[in-house]
């Protein structure tokens, strides 16, 4: 079993170490196998295979635009992000403006924001991604724009 997971993970002490968790949780897991036309061997490599995988997974780097290491000059960039919120939301129509402030500010829900401003919760809605696309316009022009992973 070790070096089937070994051949999947390519790392044997990794390997050793799920095998070891997996027969601990193969000793409860037991009980719901229901024999069908699988044989018994077949469904044990199964469940070596997804915890290995899960293994595979849990390790998998997530990518990031840029690595910090400082927090040196974070607390200008937040001003500065605050300041370019502020004018990109003055340029937003009013309506707009009030959903998502309501929305994302307040943290109202659409039904919420309709009667609170006396509009249905369809115009919420429609107000809501007018807004929110209009507001990213907004902050690209003034450079602040929302970070977005490149192709």
């Amino acid at each position: 079993m070790c070096a089937y997971v070994d051949s999947i993970v390519r790392d044997r002490a990794d390997a050793e170490d799920i095998t070891h968790t997996l027969f601990l949780k193969l000793l409860v897991k037991i009980q719901r196998y229901e024999q069908r036309d699988v044989p018994f061997a077949a469904w044990i490599l199964r469940v070596a295979r997804n915890a290995a995988l899960d293994h595979l997974r849990a390790r998998r780097a997530i990518p990031f635009k840029e690595l910090r290491t400082t927090d040196e000059g974070l607390e200008d960039e937040a001003v500065e992000r605050a300041e370019s919120l502020r004018l990109a939301l003055d340029e937003l129509p009013t309506a707009q403006r009030e959903v998502l402030i309501l929305r994302h500010i307040a943290g109202l829900t659409p039904s919420e924001i309709a009667e609170r401003l006396g509009r249905t919760e369809s115009s919420v809605h429609g107000l809501h991604h007018r807004g929110r696309r209009a507001l990213q316009l907004a902050l690209r022009e003034l450079d602040s724009g929302p970070l977005t992973a490149s192709a």
